[in-house]
């Protein structure tokens, strides 16, 4: 790829043990005994025009109760400012550059268990917003790019009077994979959620915009995630970074991919928020041109030495809890 071999710092870590816990509200659900093992590097090059150039990362991998990053490397040159930040709410994992003016080199590799919580989808529930926990509310309001409040009308009308739980969340979904085309570079980074509705096209981020405020609408709350997938359709080109959706239901986050493109199974999670705003997986203040950017994924054996594939399935996943 032609990147500068040179590196400011290095970050290496291990496996962390987490806990898990039983849902909420009477869904049934288990941690899948033997975690899918993902292997995944991502190398960014840019030109920085301007000294002083920041950048806003969010390109590794979060620690959540069934995401545990076995190892991780992080390397970055020439020689810049850098600083590490883990939101304690969302996990999200922010990295801070300051540049001069010529090239700059992103490398991350990471290999990553994910064990995820399953459920029956009869089994998973919506909370009344009385119950539900004081930092799940934020996910309720409209958002730079979910403007639920000018949708709650049409929502209403589609949705409102569907059986309340994870069947709704599902129609929600099929509803967007139904009504919008994927095309790639029919939107900007300015497009919304009633933008797309409009316009009935998008990317990734532009599907999970919409089903977000769709749900929010109809009083779920639902966020904006950013991730690497396996599992990706070929046909869509290179591998690329992916956005879906979380919703909170029987008091855990649950995936869901409006989109269609990929394997939820495959996900791995970088940034959640209440949009792409907050999920970003660059933000660049200042004079930048990208040169080139590579996305590999991989699944590879476990620690058993089995090697596990992530598969299409019909249960609703989680790798988070409510916490």
């Amino acid at each position: 790829m032609g990147y500068r071999a040179s590196s400011t710092f290095l970050l290496q870590k291990t496996k962390r043990v987490t806990s898990s816990r039983s849902a909420r509200l009477g869904a049934t659900m288990s941690l899948s005994s033997v975690p899918i093992r993902l292997r995944f590097s991502i190398d960014l090059a840019y030109s920085v025009h301007s000294a002083g150039t920041d950048f806003i990362f969010n390109i590794q991998a979060a620690h959540t109760p069934g995401q545990q990053v076995i190892h991780e490397s992080l390397q970055v040159g020439p020689a810049g400012q850098a600083w590490h930040y883990t939101d304690p709410a969302t996990y999200s994992r922010f990295l801070r550059l300051r540049a001069d003016a010529g090239p700059l080199s992103v490398h991350y590799d990471a290999v990553v268990d994910v064990a995820h919580y399953r459920a029956e989808p009869f089994s998973v529930a919506e909370i009344g917003i009385s119950d539900l926990p004081a930092n799940v509310l934020p996910y309720l309001y409209p958002s730079r790019y979910c403007e639920s409040d000018r949708l709650i009308r049409f929502a209403t009308s589609q949705f409102g009077n569907l059986q309340q739980g994870y069947s709704r969340v599902q129609a929600i979904c099929d509803w967007v994979a139904k009504h919008v085309a994927f095309q790639s570079n029919t939107t900007s980074g300015t497009t919304s959620a009633c933008d797309t509705l409009v316009e009935k096209q998008g990317v990734c981020r532009d599907f999970a915009h919409l089903m977000i405020a769709l749900c929010r609408a109809v009083n779920i709350p639902a966020r904006f995630a950013t991730g690497i997938d396996y599992g990706a359709d070929p046909g869509l080109g290179p591998q690329d970074f992916h956005a879906y959706v979380e919703i909170y239901l029987s008091g855990r986050w649950f995936i869901f991919d409006p989109s269609g493109t990929a394997l939820p199974m495959g996900f791995i999670r970088l940034a959640t928020g209440r949009d792409a705003a907050d999920a970003a997986f660059a933000t660049i203040f200042g004079s930048v041109y990208m040169n080139t950017m590579r996305i590999d994924i991989e699944p590879i054996a476990g620690a058993d030495g089995v090697l596990r594939e992530p598969t299409l399935t019909a249960e609703a996943l989680s790798t988070d809890d409510g916490i």
